[in-house]
Parts: structure tokens; sequence; C-alpha cells
């Protein structure tokens, strides 16, 4: 940081909505007034808004900046989410949970999910869902917070994130960052300076014709990536080859009668289609490739099944999947859609700029913008994104299915070899392995891979060590423990009325 005789940095943050009201909020927090923050953003403009979903990272962020739980889940008309429930993608007619959390108890040598798979190869042991307090809750329609106050029970073991209306939640965090001093100017962008080198930004000018300073560029303009492409040129990897949709229909329509604690992704002709539940609504719509299907065809899938009657029109939102080269230049660093967009497909979105400002906290630079700093910040932000890439790839690769055109290039389509090398792992010996610090768990490679039929031909060897008959009763008795738990667990919609009904349904 400057010395306290230098004027202090001034930070400009380009663009509102979730990203740009995270960053805010965040920034707003850890700074304690050090540095003046100001947010740029046009009312004229709209937000792609699909971020509703989340996981469970998200809850660092909420102690971070030290968020009221109930209060934000009142506020964002929100709901609590176990996992997602994916459909039709190994097979038509197939359906499978990822859940969050763990599976099983690891006691013995190998990881858990090596027992459980000898037996199941067998045919002698349940699917993965009995063995996860998550997916468990998930098929009773069961929430209730961990209760950490028992260790030895599964009910310590729920992990959780959340459902919200993402224009709500702006909303609530605009509030937050407003009242730690974050200085808002509505208005549309219209010209951005630069210095005479063209390495730095300077200012951006507003249709007003109001000039906005500052030292420090934050984009949070979506895709339309204003400073960091359009400014800064800082390119784009295009990852459409492995990720084929480009486009996605949105639409709300009203509650089922019953409150889901999951997302859920049901795979279409040429794509798929997300449920999200909310206290007052439900979000909807289809991501598809434009290769294989027409806009007509997608929103008539979308509507045609929606479980309740749609509250506005469709809304269309094209996309190209990658990554910005840079996602930080000179003194321009870019966070959400304005770095990157990868479909939604595991709610990792929020996520991603969640990242993109723990790692802005980390490198947080002087006002010399140094390289090193920024160039280790671009490498970690590229591997963040490349492992979640990798993730969102196995579920297209990892079909059966030969109905449609978009399935066979899907199944055949050439992979990165980081992915493969995953696949063939666990194909073998039902091994699964972390890369360092990535988003994705072992527990959640395992549910997925074996969730779209990859098969082991075998388990670790050094299960054989302890007796079959001690690993049957073993399974028992972790399969009855988490039923037992789900069970004593109050519905979802039990415990929202309980603890955090939004006050009205808007």
């Amino acid at each position: 940081m400057q010395p306290e005789s230098e004027s202090p940095m001034r930070i400009v943050i380009v663009g509102g909505g979730t990203s740009g009201w995270m960053t805010a909020a965040a920034l707003s927090k850890v700074l304690r007034g050090r540095y003046p923050i100001t947010l740029v953003e046009s009312d004229d403009i709209g937000t792609i808004g699909v971020g509703e979903a989340t996981i469970p990272m998200i809850q660092l962020f909420n102690r971070m900046v030290e968020l009221d739980e109930d209060d934000f889940m009142r506020k964002t008309q929100g709901t609590f989410k176990l996992g997602i429930e994916f459909v039709n993608w190994g097979r038509l007619g197939d359906r499978y949970l990822h859940g969050f959390g763990t599976i099983g108890q690891d006691t013995w040598t190998v990881d858990f999910h090596q027992y459980w798979l000898k037996q199941y190869l067998a045919g002698k042991a349940k699917d993965l869902d009995a063995y996860s307090i998550n997916t468990a809750a998930c098929l009773k329609n069961k929430f209730m917070r961990p209760k950490l106050d028992m260790p030895k029970s599964p009910l310590s073991q729920i992990a959780y994130a959340f459902h919200f209306d993402a224009a709500l939640y702006a909303r609530y965090l605009r509030d937050f960052s407003e009242a730690r001093n974050v200085k808002r100017i509505e208005g549309k962008i219209t010209e951005v300076e630069k210095n005479d080198s063209g390495s730095r930004v300077t200012a951006v000018k507003l249709a007003s014709g109001e000039r906005v300073a500052g030292d420090f560029f934050i984009d949070c303009s979506g895709m339309r990536a204003i400073l960091i492409e359009g400014a800064m040129q800082a390119g784009f990897e295009d990852w459409q080859h492995w990720l084929p949709c480009d486009r996605a229909a949105a639409v709300p329509c009203s509650s089922a009668p019953v409150l889901l604690p999951y997302t859920r992704a049901t795979a279409r002709d040429a794509g798929w289609q997300w449920r999200i539940p909310l206290q007052h609504r439900i979000g909807n719509g289809h991501v598809y490739s434009s290769r294989y299907m027409s806009d007509d065809e997608a929103v008539g899938t979308l509507l045609a099944n929606l479980d309740g009657q749609p509250l506005a029109d469709p809304r269309m939102i094209k996309f190209v999947p990658g990554r910005r080269r840079e996602a930080w230049k000179g003194n321009v660093l870019s966070i959400g859609l304005a770095a990157g967009f990868l479909e939604p497909l595991e709610s990792t979105s929020i996520h991603l700029v969640q990242m993109g400002i723990a790692h802005l906290l980390t490198f947080f630079p002087s006002d010399g913008f140094q390289e090193p700093e920024i160039a280790e910040y671009n490498r970690t932000i590229q591997r963040e994104y490349e492992w979640v890439r990798d993730f969102i790839i196995l579920h297209y690769k990892a079909t059966e299915r030969d109905d449609t055109p978009f399935w066979n290039y899907c199944r055949t389509m050439e992979v990165p070899e980081t992915l493969t090398q995953r696949m063939e792992l666990f194909r073998n010996h039902g091994r699964v392995f972390r890369e360092g610090n990535e988003l994705f768990t072992k527990v959640s490679w395992l549910q997925v891979m074996h969730g779209q039929r990859i098969q082991p031909q075998s388990y670790h060897p050094l299960v054989d060590v302890l007796p079959e008959l001690d690993i049957d009763k073993y399974l028992a008795e972790v399969s009855g423990v988490i039923e037992a738990c789900a069970d004593y667990m109050p519905t979802h919609a039990q415990f929202i009325a309980d603890h955090c009904a939004a006050a009205q349904k808007i």
C-alpha cells in the first residue's frame, strides 16, 4: 500500500449487477474507507441475470462481508441448495444427483467410495445417493443447517448454497456498499480515455458529459468488456469447440407445489434446461447450440417444459464460452463476464466472480502496478477457469446419447488432455484426484462420472485388505444412519417458513 502521505489510489468499478456490487461490497468492507471507490452503471443496460444458483463457497464471501444469512435470504427471495439433479445426461431417462459435501466416512486406508465401488460392481451396494446426507435430503425435499454441535453425526456435514433473485442480490449488495461509502454514478459510458502510451486507462466519460477519473479500474461490464477488451485489447480464448452451446433463452414461471432444495439441469436435444426454485417464482432457462437448434425451437422447448405459467416473455442471451487471455492488463482488472463466460451448468458464475475478488485482494496493487503480480494473477485466474471448464466439458463428453446430432458431436469430440487423463484413471480403478486447490472436489468428480455411466473396470486393490463382511456391515451402517438423519430434518419449505421467509411474494 502507498505511504500515508500520498493520495489514495482511486478505484473505479465499471458496471453493476452481481459482479460489480459483489466487488464493491468486498472492497468497501476490506479496505475500510482507505481508498475511494466509485461504481459507474447505467440503468438502461440490463444484466445477464442467470447467476441465481450458487455453490457452498459463497458462504465464505458472505462471512467476509459479514452478511446476516436470514436477512439476505428474505431480501433476495432465496432458497437453499444441497446440490444439482441431472436428468437425461448419460442416457434418456437417467437421473442422478451431484450433491455438495461428503460421501460416506473415510476411516480406512483408501477413500470411502472405493469400498462402496467394490460392492457396487458386485451388485451388493446401494447407489451413491444413499451414502451422502446431502443427496439423501434432496430425495426427501428436506433441509436444515448443519448441527455443528454433533460432530459425529451426518447432520454436522450438511453443505449448502443458495438460490436467489440475482437482481435483488445486486440491490442488497448495493445498499450494503453505499452504506460503506461506495459512490454510485448512473450513466452510460461513451468514451474511455487512456494515457499517452496507451498502457493505462485514465478516465471514462459518460453520455451526460461527466468524466470519472481513476487510478485502478475494475471492469464488471459483462460481455461488453468495455475496458479490458474495448480499451486494453486483452484478447479472448474461445472454447466453443469443447462447449458448443452459445445461446440461452430465460423465463421465470410461477412456483410449483413442492419447494425443492436443489437445482435441476435437464438435457435437451441440443443443450440443457435449468430450473431454479425461489420463494416467489421458478427461474428457468434453455442453454443450447445455435448450430443444432433454432431460436424458435429453443423457446418452444423451454415454454413446453415449465412447472407453472410464464411470468414474462423469454429473454434471449448470446454468448461465446471462453476466457480473457489477460484478465488483468495494465491498470484494468476484469471480473465476472468481462473476464470470461462458462455456462451455468454447475452454478459457477458467481463463484468465478468471488475468486476474481479473492485473488485481487491477494495481489492488491500499489499504484505502480508491478508486472510480476499481474502475471501471477493472470496465471491463477487461468487455472481457475480451466479447472471449471474441464468439469463442465465432462458432462457433455461422458454420455452414451446418440439420438441427436448435438449429442453425437459431444460424445465423439476431442477434449483437453487434462480431462482425458482424469476419465481414464477413473475407468481403470475408480481413482479420482484433485489438482491443487481446484474448485471441484473428488466427490464432485466421482458423482458426475458415475452418474454419467463411466464405470470403472475394478477398484483400488487395497480394498481387499478388509474382509467383505466388514465392508458390507459398514456400508449398511452408513446408509442407515444417513436415512435416519434425513428423516429427522424438516422440509425445505418448513425451514424457510420458520427462519427466513420473505416479507412478501413479489
